[in-house]
């Protein structure tokens, strides 16, 4: 049931507008990276990217455009490559997916977002970091 008062994200744009658009999704990649060389559970995932993180955010910043409905800038770019594809040389486990998940978490707690949103994005980005998920352990 939902709440009359709840915004309608993941409808049209509201997810991407409610980020703060694309300078708001360039912030929290931003932010995002940061996390990643900062805690210590991400250092393997870290070392999973080239030492400069510029383009890996870039990367992150455009994809996130389009997966929060707002403009298609990766496939702009660098065209459709599915998510598990574009990851597959990668071992990514539980342990990595967690780590990522730990470091979005902490981007997003910087993020002056609705707590409402908050919850949502996380709850929405749990799902291609599921889906990267190529081993067991």
């Amino acid at each position: 049931m939902s709440d009359q008062n709840t915004p309608p994200y993941g409808k049209g744009d509201t997810s991407y507008i409610a980020a703060g658009s694309e300078e708001g999704v360039r912030q929290l990649a931003k932010d995002f990276y940061q996390a990643m060389q900062t805690l210590q559970q991400a250092q393997k995932v870290l070392e999973m990217h080239p030492e400069d993180l510029e383009l890996s955010a870039e990367k992150l910043a455009l994809f996130l455009c389009a997966y929060l409905g707002g403009p298609k800038l990766y496939e702009e770019r660098w065209g459709n490559l599915p998510l598990p594809i574009s990851h597959k040389h990668l071992a990514i486990g539980p342990s990595e997916r967690d780590a990522w998940m730990d470091c979005m978490r902490a981007a997003v707690e910087k993020q002056d977002w609705e707590t409402s949103f908050k919850d949502y994005f996380l709850a929405q980005i749990y799902k291609p970091a599921r889906i990267l998920r190529n081993r067991d352990t």
